[in-house]
């Protein structure tokens, strides 16, 4: 059957009609992007503990013209602790574990980068990066909701009936690694040191989902290169080199040192500019301030987390600040130490030309962070003047 040409142009306009009905609804609020129903967050009938996610301007309808969907008063609190390797990001990671109402997970984007780019170590390249850094958002989103059989497809050999003793050092983490535990707990906590930048995770961030606060930690690059030095051997063989003979060799890898600073000041600058996406969820921390004042600088960071502080955290910084003579405050993966004393320990075992090198290399972020140059090797020595 075929229409005549009047049908057709009706056709035709009750179509546009019905367009610009749609356009003038959509534009005369401004834009709402309204918070999504997921099993921790949300609740039926809950009341909200706080407004609405706005890009528009003030005023108008929002997310209570959709009643379906509303905050729950126990809202889970998604920690990320956003680190490089050796930077006392193990530290940070216990001070969460020790609370018994959070779930820490260390360091999951191991599985991924070990499956996906074994071989990635520094790799500056594009196509790589990409492919790590979308494959670690997915596993962090599906982590904070306590899906962890998402992780199961990393892990080599695959688990049997979802049971593995390969997850990454399961001992960091006292809760058992499984959905029952983590739903058990009110927030989750996960340590990350393989995403160069807070920008990296910005659509996470986003996610209404999701109820993210970013701890960024950042250390001294100097005293990042001297425990890489020490815990590293093999990759870091050639810095040994240099520092014993004072030479330095030609062929040595300098972006191993180059990288950690370039991204420390992309990300920093970053969070420091405060954007709005980062409005409230990102808190900077010197390593340096933690291990000088361990429990004034955990105080602080629970109350940016708006978690109280229980006895079982305080009676872990009492232990584990104060050095110990046993065997395993000696393990290079381990937090048992006098943490002052440690955190500038690497003027002690740098020579003075590998200072003044990194200096030279990263004088942007070590201004930038406020860490302190020295001029000379009397100055380096002296542990009575702080850097």
């Amino acid at each position: 059957m075929q229409c005549s040409w009047k049908a057709v142009i009706l056709l035709a306009l009750a179509s546009i009609a019905i367009q610009y009905t749609a356009i003038r609804t959509l534009t005369s609020k401004p834009f709402q992007l309204c918070p999504l129903p997921s099993p921790q967050n949300c609740g039926l009938g809950g009341q909200e503990t706080e407004p609405p996610f706005e890009r528009g301007a003030a005023g108008g309808g929002g997310c209570d013209d959709y009643p379906y969907f509303s905050i729950n008063a126990t809202r889970k609190t998604h920690i990320l602790v956003l680190a490089t390797t050796r930077s006392g990001s193990s530290f940070v990671g216990q001070l969460l574990n020790q609370h018994q109402e959070v779930f820490y997970l260390f360091e999951p984007l191991y599985h991924v980068q070990t499956t996906l780019i074994p071989r990635l170590s520094h790799s500056r390249n594009a196509a790589d990066r990409r492919v790590m850094l979308g494959a670690s958002r997915d596993l962090l989103r599906s982590l904070y909701g306590c899906d962890l059989y998402f992780l199961e497809s990393y892990i080599k050999p695959t688990p049997t009936n979802h049971t593995t003793d390969k997850l990454f050092r399961r001992g960091a983490s006292r809760a058992e690694h499984s959905t029952e535990a983590c739903r058990e707990k009110r927030h989750v906590a996960i340590k990350i040191v393989r995403v160069p930048e807070i920008g990296d995770l910005r659509a996470l961030v986003e996610d209404p989902r999701l109820n993210i606060k970013v701890i960024q930690l950042v250390r001294d690059p100097r005293g990042i290169l001297s425990s890489r030095i020490e815990t590293f051997r093999d990759t870091y063989r050639l810095w040994r080199i240099w520092r014993a003979t004072g030479r330095r060799p030609y062929n040595l890898d300098l972006s191993q040192l180059t990288v950690v600073c370039e991204d420390f000041l992309s990300s920093v600058s970053t969070g420091l500019s405060h954007p709005y996406w980062l409005k409230g969820k990102y808190m900077l921390v010197r390593y340096e301030d933690l291990a000088r004042n361990p429990l004034l600088k955990t105080k602080e960071i629970y109350d940016y987390l708006g978690l109280p502080m229980d006895k079982n955290v305080e009676d872990w910084i009492h232990a584990n600040t104060r050095g110990s003579n046993e065997p395993s405050a000696k393990h290079k993966f381990g937090t048992v130490r006098d943490s002052a004393a440690n955190a500038e320990s690497w003027r002690l075992k740098l020579s003075y030309d590998m200072v003044e090198y990194t200096q030279t290399v990263c004088q942007k972020v070590l201004h930038q962070l406020g860490y302190k140059a020295v001029k000379s090797v009397e100055e380096l020595k002296n542990m009575s003047l702080s850097l």
